[in-house]
């Protein structure tokens, strides 16, 4: 047989071998409270990494631009009829690379350049593509911003209405990436109705809240819904796009050829894989969790003396200021003390943040990948024991000693990916 086929990788490629098996024991031996980051199942992986790579298939399943496509439009249709199913939706697209991809083509799909916008300030919890300056929404339509009350932190509805009414945009973008509170969908589709604008409802961080009604849905008061299909949803990385079918052919025309070429299959085979594992009961069990181990470690963290944004969390996420007026550390301190003793976190701005971006006054925690190994409560009773010492004593070799000791003790009972953990 030609070897070619039959090669293994740690022959091949050390380099590459070798920074995978250090990833994997990065990822077993760490405490990961990234709040966009969680680990998928073996399927999930088995799924990726399988000869579908090898497949172009520009087009749709039935209508393809290459030969060949008839068991790829089997994988394909089965995670567009999943998404549906999960989501309560008309439409389904679930080709984008990403969730930048998926929300630059309704962009493409709902405007004309130069079009007025209306998003969520990415210092109070937005994202990029909601019309940040330096990228693709920014650089392309006119953009107005909306954030959160200095007072609870919290959006303002009726400011929003206000400014709706000011700027009257073509779309109204919603939806977070650091934002801990439930998002009103209902009230912000009735906004975006009352100036005659459309949605788009950005649900990548909530999305298996949504999935399992763990959080209000925006299917039925948005035009269009985009999400990555990793975060709380635990599938591989990639966009999905939701829409009533009224727009699916322009959302689809968007996607391909609009911005992208030929689509992942062996993606997209893995994102049906996680899509069907949303669908069975234990998977609004696993979500339950996430909150639950929130508001543990949320109440943790108050009684250890720091302050969470808004004061505290509805879903899987926190916002916690760490530096506190000046009288804690920045954001950028506190992440590297974590990284230091294997907990792993990001840096983040709050609201009317007085330190620049790279500094930052908070730290974005989120319980997803915890809790996918099987944390609970007491878990992250002791994690928020754990980051609340770092952060209160940063600089101590003392802390970061027993901490190490601690997360070693913790990452030991919760074994990941055992098979792939050797060497």
């Amino acid at each position: 047989m030609n070897n070619f086929f039959t090669q293994d990788l740690s022959q091949v490629d050390a380099v590459i071998s070798g920074a995978i098996d250090d990833e994997v024991r990065r990822q077993q031996n760490g405490l990961e409270l990234i709040a966009s980051e969680n680990f998928v199942s073996e399927a999930v992986l088995q799924a990726m990494g399988t000869p579908l790579t090898n497949k172009y298939a520009e087009g749709y399943p039935g209508k393809r631009y290459y030969g060949g496509c008839e068991f790829v439009d089997v994988v394909e249709q089965t995670a567009i009829d999943r998404a549906k199913e999960i989501f309560g939706a008309e439409h389904a697209n679930v080709q984008p690379h990403s969730g930048a991809q998926a929300n630059m083509s309704i962009l493409l799909a709902a405007l004309e350049h130069g079009d007025p916008i209306l998003g969520m300030n990415l210092s109070h919890g937005g994202h990029l593509t909601h019309g940040h300056p330096l990228n693709f929404s920014g650089l392309n339509y006119k953009v107005s911003d909306y954030g959160v009350s200095r007072e609870t932190e919290t959006i303002d509805y009726d400011e929003l209405q206000k400014k709706a009414e000011e700027t009257r945009p073509k779309l109204l973008i919603c939806g977070a990436s650091a934002y801990p509170r439930t998002i009103d969908f209902e009230r912000i589709g009735e906004i975006a109705r009352s100036v005659g604008a459309r949605v788009m409802a950005d649900i990548a961080h909530i999305a298996g809240l949504v999935a399992t009604g763990l959080h209000p849905s925006p299917v039925p008061h948005c035009e269009y819904v985009t999400t990555t299909t990793h975060k709380t949803l635990r599938g591989p990385r990639g966009g999905l796009i939701l829409c009533r079918e009224e727009f699916a052919a322009d959302v689809n025309r968007r996607v391909f050829p609009g911005v992208q070429g030929g689509p992942l299959m062996h993606v997209i085979a893995a994102k049906a894989v996680s899509f069907g594992e949303a669908l069975k009961p234990d998977f609004k069990t696993y979500q339950q969790q996430i909150l639950a181990n929130a508001k543990a470690l949320a109440e943790t963290l108050t009684n250890a003396g720091l302050r969470l944004v808004s004061g505290g969390t509805d879903n899987h996420l926190l916002l916690v200021d760490v530096f506190m007026d000046g009288k804690g550390i920045t954001g950028k301190a506190a992440e590297k003390a974590l990284d230091e003793v294997h907990i792993t976190v990001n840096k983040n701005t709050i609201p009317f943040d007085t330190n620049k971006p790279f500094v930052a006054s908070g730290i974005r925690l989120g319980t997803p990948a915890l809790t996918t190994r099987g944390m609970k409560e007491d878990d992250m009773r002791a994690v928020g024991g754990m980051i609340a010492a770092l952060i209160h004593e940063p600089d101590s070799e003392e802390v970061k000693t027993k901490v190490r000791g601690q997360v070693a003790e913790l990452t030991a009972k919760f074994p990941m990916y055992p098979a792939r953990g050797k060497g």
